[in-house]
This record gives C-alpha cells, sequence and structure tokens, in this order.
C-alpha cells in the first residue's frame, strides 16, 4: 500500500489546479524512466485519479535508449502494480549520440531524440497530454542553466502546447521539491532504476545543483527566493 501520499498530492493538486493541466476526458501519457520522479508522478497520478472531480485516462510510456542497464521488466513491474498500461518504444539515442557523434555536451540531442518518440507513442495511443517528472529543483536548475549559458531569464512552462503533434505538456511536480520526492520513495520501499546515462552526475545541470548546495550554506533562503522570483515569472506567463 502506498503511504505517505497527501503532501505529495498537494504540491501536485496546487500546480495542476493553478495552470489548469487537467479537464474532463484527457488522455493523459505519464513518461516514466524508472527513476524516482517518474515513479512519484505515476503513482500520484493514480492516486489522483479516484477522487479528481475531472475524470480522465492514465497511461504510462518509456523510452529505451540502448543503455545496458536499462530493465524493461522493472518498469512493467511497476505499471501491473497499479494497473496502468505500460508502452515502451526503442530508441537508437545511445548509438546516436554516444558512439556515432560522440557528443560532448550530449544531453539536448539525446532530450530531442527521446521527446520525438514519446510524441509518436502519446499520438498513436490517442493521448492529448504528456506529463512529464520534473521538480521544483529542476525548476532551479533550469533557471541558473538558462542564465549563465544563454543568457535568458526562463525555465520550463508549466504547460507547452505544441502545434505539429497537438499534445500538451505538463508538469504537475512543478512546485514539489526533490526532497519530498527523495522522502517518498523511501518511506514506501520503493525501488528505483540504476542510473543508465553516463553523463548522469558530471553534467552541466548536476554543476547548478551542487552551486545552490553550495549557496545555501551561506544563503539558507536561497531556494525560496529563487523559486519566488521564478513563480512570479509563471504566475505572469499564466496570465498570458
Amino acid at each position: 500500500m502506498v503511504i505517505k501520499m497527501q503532501r505529495i498530492l498537494s504540491y501536485m493538486r496546487k500546480a495542476i489546479e493553478e495552470y489548469h493541466m487537467i479537464e474532463e476526458g484527457d488522455k493523459i501519457a505519464v513518461c516514466l524512466s524508472g527513476g524516482k520522479d517518474s515513479i512519484t508522478l505515476l503513482h500520484a497520478f493514480k492516486a489522483l485519479q479516484r477522487f479528481y472531480p475531472k475524470k480522465f485516462e492514465l497511461i504510462a510510456i518509456s523510452v529505451n535508449p540502448g543503455f545496458e542497464f536499462f530493465d524493461i521488466d522493472f518498469l512493467q513491474k511497476i505499471c501491473n502494480n497499479i494497473q496502468i498500461p505500460l508502452f515502451i518504444e526503442n530508441s537508437n539515442a545511445k548509438e546516436i549520440v554516444f558512439d556515432i557523434r560522440k557528443e560532448k555536451n550530449p544531453c539536448s540531442l539525446c532530450a530531442n531524440l527521446r521527446r520525438g518518440v514519446i510524441n509518436s507513442i502519446a499520438i498513436r495511443e490517442g493521448c492529448n497530454k504528456i506529463a512529464l517528472g520534473h521538480n521544483q529543483d529542476d525548476v532551479l536548475e533550469t533557471f541558473l542553466l538558462n542564465l549563465f549559458y544563454t543568457g535568458n531569464i526562463s525555465t520550463f512552462s508549466p504547460v507547452s502546447y505544441m502545434d505539429r503533434s497537438k499534445i500538451t505538456l505538463i508538469r504537475p511536480l512543478l512546485y514539489t521539491p526533490e526532497k519530498e520526492i527523495r522522502k517518498f520513495i523511501r518511506k514506501n520501499n520503493f525501488e528505483v532504476m540504476p542510473k543508465v546515462c553516463p553523463m548522469d552526475g558530471i553534467s552541466k545541470r548536476e554543476d547548478m545543483k551542487q552551486l545552490i548546495l553550495s549557496l545555501t550554506k551561506d544563503i539558507p533562503m536561497i531556494r525560496a527566493n529563487l523559486f519566488g522570483a521564478i513563480e512570479r515569472n509563471l504566475k505572469d506567463w499564466k496570465k498570458d
């Protein structure tokens, strides 16, 4: 039995309701990587589905990028346990990014390749929305990445409509701190899939994570202040 869900659902409902992420009759594809964020998102959606006033359908979708430790059986077990259909597609992302192109900064290309496969699955299965597991920490890290490396003041949008595919991306964990997700996973004794990407822990995103941790020692409120500034911009986005 899943426990300690109330706090996750509280953060999630705030994001869903403030940015109108769910409408009656939606069919939502939840991206399942096997990591802590996607596992939490999938369980929270299943719990929300039981009582949310707007009825919606759920499926899980996953992309096998071709890395050695990608465990299809592990993902299937997660979905079987909560009775959500899972659709997995193979991708040659690993071969293209690391073997052929030998990218030094592979994250952007890999994400684009994965996004194309995800969109294809969602369209094929009749979904009108795709849910991604980006949490509050991801929002902060992306904000700093964009600021430092591209000179843009921007981060993930809570809701993004893709004209070409006619699908809407939603990020229901937008307000959920990573530490709450870790706590949820730990309290429920959930296993997570081992990291499969060779860039994990050595990317620019990891640098931003460590920067925030370092700054927090001298400025304890830096996370709250950063996200407060971002949230005010998100509110402006919602009005547009």
